[in-house]
Parts: C-alpha cells; sequence; structure tokens
C-alpha cells in the first residue's frame, strides 16, 4: 500500500495535538495516537508542510502596548529538554515555550569588574549580571544589581516604563530581594544586600549615604504589583531614612501599599496603582517546589528509575506561577490607564534545583514557568498589542546522558515515553552547588516585534527590543521638564499649615522638598505630584522641590505675614 503524505502529516498533527492538550502523559501512550509511531517514516516530524506564511504571519510591527517578559532562572536548553521529555515525551511539546512562534538565542556573558582584565568578558554570569543586562542594556559584574562595572546606577526598564506613565509589576517565586526580581527595582554592588541588617551592604546602607537595601530601594520603585517570597527580610528595621526604626511592612503601609500575605488576601485585591500597589509576600524565603526533590548520586543512574511526585509544601493553586501572573496581568491591565504595562515574571527554582542536582525539582519548576507563559501567552493573543518574551538568564548543569557517568551525580527518571531518562550533573561534586554554564540560550517571544529576538543576540539587547517596542523615553530630567510647584495658601500666617505641592514630576520616583533652609524631606511621587505640610515661619523664602531622579527643581517664593 502507497503510503499518503497528506495523511502523515495529518496523523502527525494529531499525536502533537494530543500531546499539548497533556491527553498522552501515561509512559507508552504516545506510540498508539494518530496513524503513525515514532519508528515509522515521519512519525517524529513535527514542522508540517511549508512554515513560510506561519512564520510571516507572526511577525509583527515593533510597536506594542504591553511588554510580558518571563525569565526562566537557569533554562538553558537542557532543562527545557529534560521537563519537556519528562512530561510530555520526546516527540511532545510544552504548551507555553514551544508555542512561542518566533526564536533565537543569546549571550550571556558578564564582566570582569577590575584588574587588568577590568571590562573583558567573564564568560559565566551569574544571575545578578545577567539580569542587570537585560533590565538596564549595561554589561557589568557578576554580584552586581543594576550598576555598571564602577558602581554607577543604571535605570532599568521597569523605572523607565513607569516614568512614562506604564504601570509595572515585578513576581518572581524566590524571594523579592532575590538578583532576577532586583534587577528592575534596586541599584547595589552587592545581589546579598536584602535588608538593612545586611552586612554585606557596606556603602550601599542608607545609614552609610546609600540608596538603601533592595527591600527599601523596592518600596521607593513603587511597581503597582509585586508578588513573591521574602517577607523575612521586610520584618527587618530602618536603620536612617524617614522611615528609622520602623519595620518595612509598617513602612509599606504608611506608604500606603496594599500589603498581602496569603492566596485569599491576593484573591480579594481588585485593584493595583500608585495610590494603592500591591505587596505581595508570601513565604519568609523562596516558594517551594512543585515536586518534591530528588537526589542525585554517584552511580544513581544505574539505580531503579523513578517518576517525580507531588510536593505537600507546595504552596495554594493560587500562588502558583501562573495564578500569580493572571492576577498581575488582570490588576494591570484595569483601570483607566491606556497607556499600557510592563511585567517582568521570574520561575526561580529551575535554577535552585539544579544547584542542588534535583531533576525532578527542576523539572516541576520548569513546568510551572511554561504554565505562566501560557498565560501570558493567551492574554497576548486576546490583546493583540502584547510583546511577549520568554528567556532564560543563563544555563545550567544539568545534561541527558546515554550511561551512567562513573564520577558524576545522576538520576534516572520515568519519562512520559515510558522509557529512562538518565540525567548527569557533572560540575560539582555531592553536597556542593553545582555551576552554571556559559552557553548561550534561547529567547523566543509572540506578538509586536518579537521579530527582534531572532537569530544570535545579546541578553541586552532585549532591553532594546523591549524600550524601543514600548516607544519609552530614557530621559527622566525632559519628562520632568514642566515640573512646578504650588502652595495651598499664598500668603500664610505664621503657624498656619501649607500644602507644599509638586506637580508633573513624571521622570521621578520621589522630591526633596525644602523651604528657606528647613528640609521637608522625601516625599513619594503619586502619578507625577508629590504632597508635604509645611508650617508657615515668618518672614520670605524660596520654596523649591527637587526630583531625586531627574534633579529637575522647580521653584517659588513665599511670604509670611
Amino acid at each position: 500500500m502507497q503510503h499518503n503524505p497528506k495523511r502523515r502529516r495529518r496523523a502527525g498533527l494529531a499525536l502533537g495535538a494530543a500531546l499539548i492538550a497533556g491527553a498522552v502523559a501515561l509512559p507508552g501512550a504516545a506510540e498508539a495516537v494518530g496513524q503513525l509511531t515514532l519508528n515509522q517514516h515521519g512519525g517524529a516530524q513535527r514542522a508540517v508542510g511549508d512554515q513560510t506564511q506561519a512564520v510571516r504571519k507572526a511577525i509583527k510591527n515593533a510597536d506594542a502596548k504591553n511588554v510580558i517578559l518571563l525569565i526562566g532562572d537557569g533554562m538553558g536548553d537542557s532543562e527545557i529538554t529534560i521537563a519537556r521529555n519528562y512530561q510530555y515525551g520526546a516527540a511532545g511539546r510544552l504548551p507555553g515555550l514551544d508555542a512561542l512562534p518566533l526564536t533565537g538565542s543569546y549571550t550571556t556573558y558578564s564582566l570582569v569588574k577590575d584588574g587588568v582584565n577590568k571590562g573583558k568578558p567573564d564568560y559565566v554570569t551569574d544571575s545578578a549580571a545577567s539580569g542587570s543586562a537585560w533590565a538596564t542594556g549595561t554589561k557589568t559584574y557578576d554580584g552586581a544589581i543594576s550598576v555598571d562595572i564602577d558602581g554607577k546606577p543604571q535605570q532599568t526598564i521597569l523605572e523607565t516604563a513607569k516614568a512614562n506613565g506604564l504601570r509595572t509589576g515585578d513576581v518572581s517565586t524566590a524571594e523579592i530581594q532575590d538578583a532576577t526580581p532586583a534587577v528592575q527595582v534596586a541599584h547595589v554592588g552587592s545581589r546579598s544586600c536584602y535588608g538593612p541588617d545586611t552586612a554585606a551592604c557596606g556603602a550601599d546602607a542608607l545609614q552609610n549615604g546609600g540608596l538603601g537595601s533592595i527591600s527599601e530601594q523596592l518600596l521607593n520603585t513603587r511597581p503597582d504589583v509585586t508578588l513573591g517570597g521574602g517577607s523575612a527580610s521586610f520584618q527587618q528595621t530602618a536603620k536612617a531614612g524617614p522611615y528609622a526604626g520602623d519595620t518595612l511592612f509598617d513602612q509599606a503601609e504608611q506608604r500606603g501599599y496594599q500589603v498581602v500575605s496569603d492566596a485569599a488576601g491576593l484573591a480579594g485585591v481588585r485593584k493595583a496603582d500608585q495610590k494603592s500597589p500591591v505587596l505581595g509576600l508570601f513565604t519568609p524565603g523562596n516558594f517551594p517546589t512543585r515536586y518534591a526533590p530528588t537526589t542525585a548520586t554517584v552511580g544513581g543512574a544505574d539505580q531503579a528509575a523513578v517518576r517525580c511526585t507531588p510536593n505537600p509544601a507546595r504552596l495554594d493553586t493560587g500562588l502558583s506561577l501562573a495564578s500569580l501572573t493572571n492576577k498581575t496581568i488582570d490588576l494591570l491591565n484595569r483601570g483607566k490607564n491606556g497607556k499600557g504595562f510592563f511585567l517582568q515574571v521570574e520561575g526561580a527554582s529551575i535554577d535552585k534545583q539544579d544547584h542542588a542536582a534535583d531533576a525532578c525539582g527542576q523539572i516541576g519548576e520548569t513546568i510551572d514557568f511554561d504554565e505562566a507563559v501560557q498565560a501570558a501567552l493567551a492574554f497576548a493573543k486576546q490583546d493583540g498589542n502584547t510583546l511577549v518574551i520568554a528567556t532564560a538568564d543563563h544555563a545550567h548543569s544539568s545534561q541527558i546522558v546515554d550511561n551512567t557517568p562513573p564520577t558524576s551525580l545522576s538520576t534516572a527518571l520515568v519519562t512520559a515515553d515510558g522509557t529512562t531518562m538518565k540525567v548527569s550533573y557533572g560540575t560539582s561534586g555531592a553536597g556542593a552547588s553545582q555551576q552554571h554554564t556559559g552557553t548561550q540560550v534561547r529567547i523566543a517571544a509572540y506578538g509586536p516585534g518579537a521579530a527582534n529576538v531572532v537569530g544570535l543576540t545579546d541578553q541586552t539587547d532585549t532591553f532594546f527590543t523591549m524600550s524601543e517596542s514600548l516607544r519609552l523615553d530614557e530621559d527622566l530630567a525632559a519628562l520632568s521638564r514642566h515640573a512646578r510647584v504650588d502652595l495651598s495658601v499664598g500668603a500664610p500666617r505664621p503657624g498656619q499649615r501649607v500644602a507644599v505641592t509638586g506637580s508633573r514630576f513624571a521622570g521621578d520616583r520621589q522630591v526633596r522638598v525644602q523651604v528657606g533652609s528647613t528640609d521637608l524631606g522625601t516625599v513619594d511621587v503619586i502619578d507625577g505630584t508629590a504632597s508635604v505640610t509645611w508650617k508657615a515661619v515668618a518672614g520670605k523664602a524660596t520654596v523649591t522641590v527637587t526630583g531625586v531622579q531627574s534633579g529637575k527643581q522647580a521653584s517659588t517664593q513665599v511670604r509670611v505675614r
């Protein structure tokens, strides 16, 4: 009997659709779906027919209203393949990551901080340097959070988006102070500068004249929505500044944040904006993983192959990464502000479980991340004006191997195909942390501007892809150029209370207010406006409001009779 190519292709599509739907998660089921099995001619084919029209249709001009950047921390090609093989089979597809139509790779190297090789490539990056690169467009050294190799703060795309009137969000399954979420909201020389008690903050500490810890700077940056772990650092007490002596949780509430700590609290949030931003911290540290851990051992892949089991400590499904992504999109997309939003979402523990040589741990986190990608993609397809980018900060150490390595740590897993996959970790010994690797990683995208990820780029290119697609103005001084200051009373009497209001400070997140020689302190800018009360003192004085970020000054004269 002569085989029919069209029939074969239709069967291949049926197989792929079933795999995507999760209908063939049982061992051996992949070979039973459709009219072809993997061993037949064309049985493993993924692309059906000429793809030219599909690719052409996916290319849209870079003119997005919204950008959703999803980061799988430590999610190299190997981590993606391991998760796909386990959950969907070798011929399967990850419904989120593998559905993004335009794909490329980017380089991830960082820079040497000092010495004779200062500014030259450091071939294996950490999350801080890589995240800083896509957040700011500037390469830096390992451990740096959005500062250059000389320690100078670099403006982040979240900060720039906010200055341009967009709503902003920062979501992670890690501590919100961890490197990837931190790069959007803070500028410190050491990624470990979590809170005011952290000795590593050094000159960055508020009491030492710096910008403060990551947690304190997050409150200053004021994203509309911040969700993750890391509540422990917010129980620390500020050592300096206007909130000295208060815990960071107390400070957040005084500054108008809606603070939530569980799924029910998050579900009850109905809006998020600059007047009442959302701070959701659901664990003291990182989120528990989806799957219970496995332990790789020397010779472990020769032991009986195992299946991953649910982690009983996993958080409520309302706090899954997909749920957090959907909730954040819903909040950012509400209201009268039609300028759009920027959102960063991180699946953090792919990396953390890779470090621990925990195959099931990293697989579960990759699947969780893929579900978040699905959520973002579903919104983008419905919205029509959203750029979705999914990528990683660096690759990691897990490898699919044919034979059990004699010296490396390894694990054997039963996949969706019903066969054994051996996973090896060969960059550190038992009990030590596995290392990152320096290879390029996948970047994939959908929506306006997605074509800019195709080919080989660098992670710094991602900053410009997002910024240019959103048409962001990076000149903060220009954004605050129309700033002015007004007084509630034109000619106050001594002792009378006067509201000093700075307005049109679009390029600023805080302003400093001074009346004559009296410093009224730093005040949050809410939708371009900041206000503070002054008790009038007899005499004539200059009232000056200065943008902290832009340096723009606005002033007026006051005479108290």
